[in-house]
């Protein structure tokens, strides 16, 4: 019995120490020193670290030196727990260059305080972390170059930038864009004879220039087809640049037949709303003479082809000139309706027409006196056309 009461207490203290162990291996790791293990030659194809517990506070271990340079290609971390303190863990001296393609970190947790280790040496580029944990890791100062991704060759099938790919654009050259290619035009909005006056009316304008910027020449008057065949016409040469959307702006100079005298022009040119196409322009001479005109006109379409177009013209001055049959204010209203029918891609429209004249205000005294009709109107016929 004796043998039995002095067994008990020893059988206790066994077990104890059993029960400890574990807790033995969890605790304090701050001091371990691996600064010269190597495991180069070892082979760790078959080792099982599911179980391994790293819980405790490893904040001074020492990788330094530590060399896994061996086969640890079918090591098995999946039950890995490294939960604990690693925040001072330096691995800078670690060799982890040896075969570890197959290494499972699927169920590895990392998820301790790794703050401050130091991985700046470690090679692990065989290494499988697809399942890792590593939410507690700082990653802010990790530095990643990856200036080599970016520039070099472009790839074998990349377009060229000019969108050629290579082939030749041929006799016409390479494409530029209409709006800085420089072009030409020429319109002629009025080219018909009154029966009534026996005259030849005309408004014609050629320019040359882009959609930003142009050279106009322009001109507008009478013919008479009778035995002096007088010649009354205004004419400018101006510069030619868009306002907005809908107006345009033009400054030149000008000559007046009908008085001889040159003048600085300057005008708006435009569409108001509801398509009412509307001119301004003002002329002043070197007599100190201003004259405005005012027009206006509308194309009101019955089909496709046939077009009425209703056309109102107003003259005025700013201070007499008897010499040429001219008082201050408005001085003549012109009026006109056509029929015209639009015929090759509408660019050639003969039409026929109906017009009407009237001066205005004291000019009316002024050619009752100089035994002018005050009033007139004609039968029109005649052509407008553009290229």
């Amino acid at each position: 019995m004796k043998i039995y009461k002095v067994g008990l207490p020893f059988i206790g203290m066994s077990s104890l120490m059993l029960l400890m162990s574990p807790l033995a291996n969890a605790a304090e790791m701050s001091n371990m020193d691996h600064g010269s293990m190597d495991m180069s030659g070892m082979d760790m194809s078959d080792m099982d670290h599911s179980s391994m517990d790293m819980s405790g506070n490893m904040s001074d271990m020492d990788h330094s030196g530590m060399d896994m340079s061996g086969d640890m290609s079918d090591m098995d971390h999946s039950g890995m727990d490294m939960s604990g303190d690693m925040s001072d863990m330096d691995h800078s001296g670690m060799d982890m260059s040896g075969d570890m393609s197959d290494m499972d970190h699927s169920g590895m947790d990392m998820s301790g305080d790794m703050s401050g280790m130091d991985h700046s040496s470690m090679d692990m580029s065989g290494m499988d972390h697809s399942g890792m944990d590593m939410s507690g890791m700082d990653h802010s100062s990790m530095n990643m170059d990856m200036s080599g991704m970016q520039g070099g060759e472009p790839p074998p099938n990349a377009r060229s930038p000019d969108y050629s790919n290579g082939v030749d654009y041929g006799q016409y050259g390479k494409p530029v864009m209409m709006d800085s290619l420089p072009l030409w035009g020429v319109s002629v909005e009025t080219l018909g004879y009154q029966f009534e006056n026996d005259q030849i009316d005309f408004e014609a304008e050629g320019w040359y220039g882009t959609d930003s910027n142009r050279v106009t020449l322009r001109s507008e008057g009478s013919a008479q087809t009778n035995d002096d065949k007088e010649i009354d016409s205004l004419t400018s040469l101006a510069y030619w640049k868009p306002l907005g959307i809908f107006w345009n702006g033009e400054a030149g100079i000008a000559y007046n037949t009908e008085n001889d005298k040159s003048a600085i022009m300057a005008g708006i040119v435009g569409t108001a709303p509801y398509f009412v196409e509307t001119d301004a322009r003002a002329y002043l001479y070197t007599d100190g003479q201003v004259q405005l005109d005012l027009g206006t006109a509308y194309e009101w379409r019955l089909d496709q082809r046939w077009v009425v177009r209703p056309e109102v013209q107003l003259t005025a001055f700013s201070k007499d000139d008897t010499d040429n049959g001219i008082t201050k204010g408005f001085n003549e209203l012109e009026t006109e309706v056509r029929l015209a029918y639009e015929t090759l891609s509408r660019q050639l429209s003969p039409y026929v027409g109906f017009s009407y004249a009237s001066a205005l205000g004291d000019a009316r005294d002024l050619r009752r006196q100089e035994n002018v009709a005050v009033d007139s109107n004609s039968l029109t016929a005649g052509v407008m056309f553009w290229f």
